[in-house]
């Protein structure tokens, strides 16, 4: 399955590059599990931060960002068949989850919860 990891990436973070790196390595802790698993991780920031890159991206947090960010996790979740929720606070894997659950997307809150990695 194609799984979407969504948990805090720029939440907490006072827009600190540092932090939000640390979050992002935080995202990825699961992806080798659930690839050895079969499955395929996705992490929004993954596609997002290139995109908004290549548009001119400056600032965290611009128009640009957020006509980006919270769009590609939209797009993400009409391909993806999970969602792995890591804890912590984030309107944005927030919303991944209301979406997930709209479209009758699996919502797993534990990595040993997602088939196979049990």
């Amino acid at each position: 399955m194609l799984i979407l990891i969504a948990g805090p990436y720029r939440s907490g973070t006072g827009d600190d590059p540092e932090k939000m790196t640390a979050n992002l390595k935080r995202l990825e802790q699961p992806s080798h599990a659930l690839f050895a698993a079969g499955h395929v991780p996705m992490i929004g920031e993954w596609v997002a931060l290139p995109i908004w890159h290549a548009a001119g991206g400056k600032s965290v947090g611009d128009t640009l960002y957020e006509e980006i960010f919270h769009p590609v996790a939209g797009r993400l979740l009409q391909l993806c068949e999970g969602v792995l929720r890591l804890a912590g606070d984030s309107k944005g894997a927030d919303n991944d989850v209301r979406i997930a659950r709209e479209r009758g997307i699996p919502v797993w809150h534990r990595l040993e919860d997602v088939p196979g990695c049990g």
